[in-house]
């Protein structure tokens, strides 16, 4: 059985990695999209923001699926959507093909967050848990990590298809050896049916939101059309808590809601997942805006800060238990607040990689290392394993709205402060940046809870059912 565990923690980490690999790696190849397709700006940003979307519509729905049909089963079928996605945006001639490809993409990606993580917790005990948790999100800080330079290092090599086309190997060594060793567990209370009202509405109404975020700045975010689609938005997810406190089967658990550590860990997480994903953007814009350095070079250039996180993620991880959550949170994001802080502090127009950017990646990371999973960790500490499904992607529909709307901001800081000069602008984005990662680490030390008083119960697993001659079925099973 611990073989089994680590062999399902493996295939886990290396979806996660996957998944945030395409994120990071899209980035660095949007010049020779516009190059190969004849891309308008405005079609490139669809091919970031159509994943985007896609993945945070289709979280609370994939969640819901995979607690009431099986973790490893909607795993899987996250995966082949997820490959098929690859291939095609591997395969686009044209910028409409790549950006429907994409949402297809995002669609295999918002089915993989919460069933790669629910799927794998119940082989492991609870007191070892939060290890489990930070292993998985240091796969994600080093798929952070070596995305735009391999991206880099693909494009140079051969061309920009290929950082969509690599995926596809990868996806059906996933499929051949999950069934192989990763046993199926779901909600044995998960009734049938959906609620025909609040799945669209929930669906529908991140989406919206979503798009008005993203969209806001080109739109403008006093513009009609970004009030009316957020406030359409609104309208829809205040339909789906309406429809989930009454139907039977609704698309989200209110009960967790009632649980301090689940909406406290979701609620920090929006304030540093906002201020960590502007914070990376802005690191590779420096490189690149400010001093002029090349796509391959800003490539390696960020990565000592996501590659430092993924070697810390999982010791932190380890004593999270020992040391408790709030502690490592609050830690996490002053060590995070340090990188904007310095870089406003410290940087100039000249190039000064070592005594600038490098100290404040190292502070990065360990902001990372220790507040990304011990979120995670943290939001599903108390809920019951049986809804790890719905938790995980109630946690992960939370950090991506944050990611949304701290990319949204931080472009609008600058884009107002412009006219103070570039320099002068990017020290704006990094004051507010440090001040939202200080404001979380505040809302951590007085919200979220301390140490742990109990395990939560355990999950009923689904045996295989055993075959060829003398075999018997197992009643408790």
């Amino acid at each position: 059985m611990e073989r089994r565990a680590w062999i399902a923690l493996g295939v886990s980490t290396l979806a996660a990695l996957l998944t945030v690999i395409d994120v990071s790696i899209v980035n660095v190849a949007f010049p020779s999209i516009r190059q190969d397709l004849g891309a308008s700006e405005a079609g490139l940003s669809w091919v970031l923001s159509g994943y985007s979307i896609s993945v945070g519509a289709f979280l609370l729905l994939a969640g819901r699926l995979a607690d009431q049909k099986g973790r490893r089963r909607l795993f899987m079928v996250g995966v082949g959507v997820f490959v098929v996605g690859s291939f095609l945006s591997g395969m686009a001639e044209s910028v409409t093909w790549l950006v429907s490809a994409r949402v297809l993409q995002g669609v295999g990606g918002s089915i993989l967050g919460p069933s790669s993580m629910s799927m794998v917790l119940p082989e492991f005990p609870p007191e070892r848990r939060s290890m489990v948790i930070g292993i998985w999100g240091a796969s994600a800080a080093l798929g952070a990590a070596v995305g735009p330079s391999a991206g880099a290092i693909l494009i140079d090599l051969a061309s920009w298809r290929w950082i969509f086309l690599v995926n596809v190997p990868i996806g059906l060594v996933l499929l051949a050896i999950t069934p192989r060793f990763v046993r199926e567990t779901w909600d044995p209370d998960a009734r049938g049916g959906y609620d025909l009202v609040g799945v669209p509405a929930g669906t529908l109404g991140v989406a919206l939101l979503l798009l008005g975020v993203v969209e806001g700045q080109r739109w403008g975010y006093g513009s009609g059309r970004t009030l009316a689609t957020v406030g359409v938005g609104l309208m829809l997810v205040v339909i789906l808590f309406v429809r989930s406190a009454r139907h039977p089967s609704p698309l989200i658990d209110l009960s967790l809601v009632r649980i301090r550590s689940f909406w406290s860990a979701g609620l920090g997480q929006v304030f540093f997942t906002c201020a960590f994903i502007a914070t990376i953007l802005f690191n590779t814009l420096l490189l690149q805006e400010l001093w002029g350095w090349s796509v391959l070079a800003a490539g390696f250039g960020v990565v000592p800060g996501p590659a430092f996180a993924a070697l810390l993620g999982g010791p932190v991880g380890s004593v999270a238990d020992r040391v408790g959550h709030r502690t490592l949170l609050v830690i996490g994001s002053v060590a995070a607040a340090c990188c904007p802080a310095w870089l406003w502090w410290s940087v100039t127009a000249e190039s000064s990689w070592a005594t600038t950017l490098l100290p404040a990646q190292l502070c990065l990371g360990i902001g990372v290392s220790c507040s990304f999973a011990t979120f995670a960790s943290l939001g599903l500490r108390d809920v019951p394993p049986a809804r790890f499904g719905v938790a995980s992607a109630m946690l992960r529909t939370f950090s991506t709205l944050g990611f949304a709307v701290g990319v949204a901001v931080a472009v609008a800081v600058l884009t107002a402060s412009l006219h103070l000069g570039r320099l002068a602008a990017f020290g704006r984005v990094w004051a507010m940046l440090a001040c939202t990662f200080m404001v979380g680490a505040v809302f951590c030390a007085v919200v979220c809870p301390g140490k742990p008083d109990g395990a939560p119960p355990a999950l009923r697993v689904r045996q295989p059912v055993p075959t060829g001659p003398g075999a018997r079925l197992d009643p408790g099973g």
